[in-house]
């Protein structure tokens, strides 16, 4: 057992500290780093979340499973303004790191790892709270920076991103039956091929960007490890809410199970900075999601021991 979990964590460790290297050594500059992302969110990641949905087979266990991880996104945002208090004076973005994941940039590329060609599994669980995360968590997000959501705002956001579009298109022609129709004709091994290609390069671009990011300052680890200890707390308790919900109604599948524990081990979303004005608080954000991606590679090895066992 110790060599196949060797064998799934060595290239996340690796590709996660070229990544760094790669800031470290200058061998990637900011606009390389940028063009990365680009292909990642514009291309790879699209593929790879079309496909996944376009293929899947759909049932009540989706529907149940997007409507648990919905709404335990939208209890870990109540803990996170509940327990604000306790992170003063950086407690003005604790709830948006108290809920939801980074399933695009992190999730999707280590549960490849774990269940190779089931990214489908994986892709049920992201997807309530890819929803969350358009609509709720950024609506309330922008309120909490001064700035007015409106629903307009919202659906303009949705059409513009990539990975949204992709998975709304995927969802619409896999519950149309349009996958399964396509894999029984002589053109569906082609074009999954072909798909599958594209989105080849994404796992280890995704991990090559996260280490890049990696920031750290020592000033901030104290209200970083409240903060990080908060969000485990605050996650461990909403996995184990869900997967009590969800499996008294449909059996228990160890795929589903790790990618749930997988999902509530990442780090809180990377678009926080990018969608509100954070002004005072950027640094401390940044640490925040750096450490929080550290303890989930750390996590990842012991999630990785479960698959196996």
């Amino acid at each position: 057992m110790a060599l196949s979990i060797l064998r799934m964590v060595l290239p996340v460790l690796l590709t996660f500290g070229l990544g760094y290297l790669c800031k470290r050594k200058r061998i990637i500059g900011k606009e390389g780093l940028k063009g990365l992302k680009a292909i990642v969110g514009n291309v790879t990641l699209p593929a790879v979340l079309f496909n996944a949905f376009f293929t899947a087979e759909y049932s009540g266990k989706i529907a149940l499973t997007f409507a648990t991880v919905f709404l335990s996104c939208g209890l870990g945002l109540l803990a996170g303004f509940a327990l604000r208090r306790f992170l003063k004076p950086y407690g003005k973005f604790l709830p948006f790191l108290t809920t939801n994941f980074e399933g695009g940039m992190m999730g999707y590329a280590l549960f490849g790892l774990l269940y190779a060609g089931q990214t489908k599994t994986f892709a049920m669980v992201d997807i309530g709270q890819t929803m969350f995360a358009f609509t709720v968590f950024l609506a309330t997000l922008k309120t909490v920076s001064g700035e007015k959501a409106t629903a307009r705002a919202l659906l303009t956001n949705m059409a513009k991103n990539p990975v949204f579009v992709a998975i709304v298109l995927g969802v619409l022609l896999g519950a149309l039956g349009m996958g399964q129709r396509l894999a029984a004709t002589a053109a569906g091994p082609v074009v999954d091929d072909v798909i599958r290609f594209i989105a080849a390069p994404t796992s280890a671009l995704i991990l090559i960007i996260v280490g890049y990011e990696l920031s750290f300052r020592r000033a901030l680890l104290s209200p970083v490890m409240k903060t990080v200890g908060l969000r485990l707390a605050v996650m461990a308790a909403l996995l184990g809410l869900g997967t009590l919900v969800l499996f008294s109604v449909i059996p228990f599948e160890k795929p589903l199970f790790v990618a749930l524990m997988l999902a509530y081990s990442l780090p809180a979303p990377y678009i926080i900075p990018l969608y509100a004005d954070v002004s005072g608080h950027a640094e401390y954000i940044s640490t925040a999601l750096s450490v929080q991606t550290m303890v989930s590679i750390a996590l990842f090895i012991a999630i990785a021991a479960y698959s196996l066992a």
